[in-house]
């Protein structure tokens, strides 16, 4: 059977959930990664509730040998046609009051957890010449803003190095992509954690998590003879 790996899934109204529950119903074993096993295993159970089929594996996406691990026990399920590294949430902040560790966790996140992800995930798929790997990017991966010092950095980080890692394995028959998502997404997080925000911006200005989505699978089903590395993703009323 072949396998989906999301790594970096949340709540059920999360990119990473849904980012699951859509290849599982596109008939692929999802294997759902992340650091909280409740969670993890409450996507399976919804997974399952529909006929699909999952299971939950806790992972460090900073933690080499958790990486290295995951990739490992995930090719025990089948084989791995689909990789997406969805880790890495918006870091905020000063850049004259930020502490160094500050900045390094955000990158580590961001753009190091993408590396030791990108390489397994390329390391397995060479051998068998095929295979998608999609990493999820923001607006931060695409300019600097004053306040997101570390975000923009990690995430640009990560953009240019899943742009090499495009160019590196597009040859081998692996499709390498990247997915800009420009403004807020009208889910969990941003509902519950930041109401206020949410009012004064108004629902129009929420990018629905199923268009994202459509973006992924977009990307995934693409034919060698036409590939695109990156797709952004908006909504209409978003300045850009």
């Amino acid at each position: 059977m072949n396998v989906a790996l999301v790594l970096g899934v949340g709540p059920d109204r999360g990119m990473g959930a849904q980012l699951c529950k859509r290849f599982a119903a596109r008939r692929l074993h999802v294997v759902v990664s992340g650091r909280t096993k409740d969670t993890l295993d409450c996507v399976v159970r919804a997974i399952e509730k529909e006929g699909g089929s999952a299971s939950s594996m806790v992972a460090d996406a900073t933690r080499e040998h958790e990486v290295k691990e995951l990739f490992s026990r995930a090719e025990e399920k089948g084989n791995i046609d689909l990789a997406v590294y969805n880790a890495g949430n918006n870091t905020p902040g000063s850049l004259q009051d930020m502490t160094a560790q500050y900045f390094e966790d955000a990158w580590r996140v961001c753009c190091y957890g993408g590396f030791l992800f990108g390489r397994e995930a390329a390391r397995i798929m060479t051998s068998k010449g095929s295979g998608t790997i999609i990493f999820t990017g923001a607006s931060a991966s695409l300019r600097g803003r004053a306040g997101f010092g570390a975000f923009n950095s990690s995430k640009a980080g990560l953009r240019g190095f899943a742009q090499a890692l495009a160019k590196e394995c597009g040859p081998q028959g692996i499709h390498v992509g990247h997915v800009v998502i420009d403004g807020a997404i009208n889910g969990e997080k941003v509902t519950k954690k930041y109401p206020e925000f949410v009012k004064k911006v108004g629902n129009d200005r929420l990018i629905q998590i199923e268009s994202i989505v459509d973006a992924y699978e977009f990307l995934w089903k693409q034919p060698v003879t036409g590939w695109s590395f990156e797709v952004d993703v908006r909504t209409a009323s978003e300045p850009w």
